[in-house]
């Protein structure tokens, strides 16, 4: 019996979830990906998988970069384009190695390439404006604040590896704290002393007000549970408010600032790629292209003869 292009995806979701053990955010991101390329296909008639051609595949390309209303689709930007023909491409392969399908059919249909975007970082006087305006007071959700801002930074870490963080990952003694990152693999990153400072407060002071009930998080909500996300994505925009920046500021703008001022500062990129966790040092190497940028123009401006 044929398989349907709906159990497919669902197989492949099994796979990535069980077998590759990656993310839930990569999960999230495929599904929506894989959803859009099964309503598109459903638009053209097709609901099992040996139905679908290599021009199938084409013209969902098109129909990212162009857009398609008849079927619900916007065009995308290359980025997202890419992404999401990405997915279908890994979802092709897939069924043509679980014996799905015969052929792999996508496997030709290759994704525009972005142009490359340098990170945004903020200037090392914009990062201590809010590391010094998070969590100003000394009740327990301000406590909470200031070592959550502080660790981002101190660590370069993600969002999730954060919010993800229990109190037995750290190890206040050596100045380190154990982070999980894509895939589930795990680094030990050193922590700098202001930021052993806050979360030492915040253990002493803040949590055990927060902690209504026993649990291993680290930051909690008022509620008592693990801190969601959204919310630390908030107590980050509230401190740069507060602190008067005014350039759009997300958790990943303090981590892409964490990799810029470490190179500024004389690191070796192979060390800034495992205090990240970058399996490719090829994706460490994009900031060092934001410091040459920095240092052309400090040239242009500073050498006598730069014009």
């Amino acid at each position: 019996m044929a398989t349907t292009v709906g159990d497919a995806i669902a197989r492949y979701l099994d796979h990535l979830t069980v077998e590759r053990g990656s993310a839930a955010n990569t999960i999230a991101s495929y599904r929506r990906d894989l959803q859009r390329y099964h309503v598109f296909l459903t638009g053209r008639g097709i609901a099992v998988m040996s139905a679908v051609t290599e021009e199938d595949v084409r013209e969902f390309l098109v129909a990212l970069r162009r857009g398609d209303p008849e079927r619900g689709i916007r065009g995308l930007a290359d980025s997202s384009v890419a992404r999401t023909l990405v997915a279908a491409r890994g979802f092709h392969k897939f069924c043509a190695d679980e014996g799905l399908v015969g052929t792999d059919v996508a496997h030709s249909v290759s994704p525009p390439k972005p142009p490359r975007r340098l990170p945004k970082s903020l200037p090392v006087d914009d990062v201590i404006a809010i590391l010094d305006a998070a969590g100003m007071g000394d009740g327990p959700r301000s406590l909470r604040d200031r070592a959550l801002v502080e660790l981002l930074y101190s660590c370069g870490a993600r969002i999730s590896e954060v919010i993800s963080l229990d109190v037995d990952d750290l190890d206040l003694e050596h100045r380190a704290v154990i982070l999980r990152g894509k895939g589930g693999k795990e680094r030990m990153v050193p922590v700098g002393g202001p930021a052993i400072d806050a979360v030492d407060a915040y253990l002493v002071r803040g949590r055990p007000a927060l902690a209504k009930k026993s649990t291993p998080a680290l930051f909690l909500n008022v509620r008592g549970g693990r801190l969601s996300r959204q919310s630390a994505w908030q107590i980050l925009v509230d401190a740069a408010e507060r602190a008067g920046v005014d350039k759009d500021v997300s958790p990943h703008t303090l981590r892409h600032s964490f990799a810029t001022h470490l190179l500024d500062g004389g690191a070796d990129v192979r060390v800034v790629q495992e205090l990240l966790g970058h399996s490719s040092v090829t994706t460490t190497q994009v900031y060092t292209l934001v410091t040459v940028n920095t240092m052309r123009e400090v040239y242009a401006t500073a050498h006598p003869r730069a014009r």
